[in-house]
């Protein structure tokens, strides 16, 4: 159980509550906040003082005032008018991502609604009931907008949630588990709509799966190496130590790790004729090592945004006031993202030129050509590495940032916007894209290495070896690998060869 106060959360924590590993609770100093904060937003109603959000239209709209008797009904309309998301949906994970972001951002009491919204949220959050989320229509200013509105729109019980592989409307799975839809106050609509938790829950998820193939393109990099009788040398620690960066020296120290006790290193060891190895084997630590780096950087981004006040206007109970602001612009996570995904196709990219030394005759160090016995009759690795070039492809055009462009929206008063949601979903494609291309590695290397039987490679790739085993037979003759290719990438997203 995570008790949320506000206080920010790990990728770990919020991957484990997107898997339903764990579930959460509202702690009791952020009702305490939380209830203060009401108290200032109700104080403005029974005043009928005019406050942006309370009281007034939105967006372009903000100098329209609205009458107290329709307050209630504003809230209302904002959710229903704003459920204008398109494509298909977001998936289960990501939705439950966005519900314990938006439940923990509002529970630091900055936002004027009570703790009645929390606790429904994580209610639905705990009871398994997740909203149908699509995945388009936000540009990641004035928060995720569409997105975060089918939520809301969920608890009101007009929206749709996930049943198994299917949709059910809302109001019959609050039925069923006892909730009566929630019925929105003041600035409560605006607080549930207003905010960063699609992009950072959809970009976050992709994050830590690429911190997990971080770690990956060292295994495949490594049993790439030993398939061609490669030299670690260049993973001699005091290198690294003389730039020391510190992903390059984790690389660096994984690979030599790896490759503990080869015997395929020491049958070529004293009979070497090569000085070094290309650059895609050679320079793994420096640029496996500035991946990582650069996750990480994204990572303490989406951490800080886990537990940042993003909607508007907040409330500050210690002078009683309403401020209008921006945090709900999402430049910090659409930049992270563009960041990560340039980082991704790095990565991606490095993969693919090792699977062309491994399966190019004129580069592979005596494997047979594209790793089949009968070339010519057979086509072996050859298509395999086609795949991989595709998606390489596709990875360096999804690579453009999204964050540098720009649409005005509503009526020219939202006149600079993040697109951080196009960059969370374009990075979250380059992830799946590595990961396949990062199966395609492994396999080609496991069937490099059967060629070097008896000789065995270091521990650690022979553990990697034999997980690649255990999901995919050796290529004894021509075969479709489709099937193989995707266990193995599902097992690389996992974390197995971690």
């Amino acid at each position: 159980m995570i008790e949320l106060n506000g206080q920010p959360l790990t990728l770990d924590q919020m991957e484990a509550v997107a898997q339903g590993r764990e579930s959460v609770s509202l702690g009791l100093p952020a009702k305490q906040r939380m209830e203060a904060s009401r108290m200032v937003v109700d104080g403005i109603v029974e005043k009928d003082e005019v406050v942006y959000g309370i009281n007034t239209g939105f967006g372009k709209l903000s100098d329209v005032r609205v009458p107290h008797c329709d307050i209630e009904r504003l809230q209302l309309n904002l959710v229903r008018s704003h459920s204008s998301g398109i494509g298909k949906p977001l998936s289960v994970p990501e939705s439950r991502a966005i519900m314990v972001l938006r439940a923990n951002v509002l529970a630091m009491g900055f936002s004027g609604c009570r703790p009645l919204i929390v606790e429904f949220l994580i209610e639905m959050l705990n009871l398994g009931v997740v909203p149908v989320i699509p995945e388009r229509g936000s540009v990641g200013a004035s928060g995720d907008l569409a997105p975060l509105a089918h939520l809301a729109l969920a608890m009101i019980g007009e929206g749709e949630v996930w049943e198994g592989e299917t949709h059910l409307p809302a109001a019959a799975a609050l039925a069923a588990h006892g909730l009566p839809p929630i019925k929105l106050g003041a600035k409560e609509g605006l607080a549930l709509l207003n905010g960063t938790q699609a992009m950072a829950a959809t970009g976050g998820l992709a994050i830590r799966c690429a911190l997990r193939l971080a770690h990956v393109a060292d295994v495949a990099g490594a049993m790439t190496l030993e398939a061609l009788r490669g030299t670690p040398v260049a993973f001699d620690e005091r290198i690294h130590l003389a730039r020391p960066h510190r992903g390059q020296a984790e690389s660096a120290r994984n690979l030599r790790d790896l490759m503990i006790d080869s015997e395929i290193r020491r049958s070529h060891l004293l009979n070497d004729p090569r000085v070094q190895d290309a650059y895609s084997l050679r320079c793994m630590p420096q640029v496996h090592g500035a991946v990582r780096d650069a996750l990480r950087h994204v990572q303490e981004i989406v951490e800080v945004e886990t537990a940042s006040a993003t909607d508007n206007p907040l409330v500050f109970t210690d002078t009683n006031e309403v401020l209008s602001g921006g945090n709900f612009h999402g430049a910090p996570l659409a930049l992270g993202f563009d960041y990560a995904a340039i980082a991704m196709t790095d990565l991606t990219s490095i993969s693919e030129r090792r699977i062309d030394r491994l399966v190019n005759p004129d580069l592979n160090e005596g494997l047979p050509p594209f790793l089949t016995t009968h070339a010519g009759m057979e086509s072996g690795f050859m298509i395999p590495h086609v795949a991989a070039v595709s998606l390489l492809n596709e990875s360096k055009v999804l690579s453009h940032p999204a964050s540098v462009d720009n649409v005005p929206t509503s009526g020219g008063k939202e006149d600079h916007v993040s697109m951080g949601m196009t960059s969370a979903l374009k990075l979250r494609r380059v992830v799946e894209n590595t990961a396949t291309v990062f199966a395609i590695e492994l396999l080609a290397a496991a069937q490099g290495l059967d060629f070097r039987e008896p000789l065995k490679p270091g521990k650690g790739v022979m553990k990697a070896y034999e997980k690649v085993r255990s999901l995919s037979k050796p290529l004894t003759e021509d075969r479709p690998l489709y099937k193989d290719i995707a266990r193995v990438a599902q097992a690389v997203q996992e974390g197995e060869f971690e």
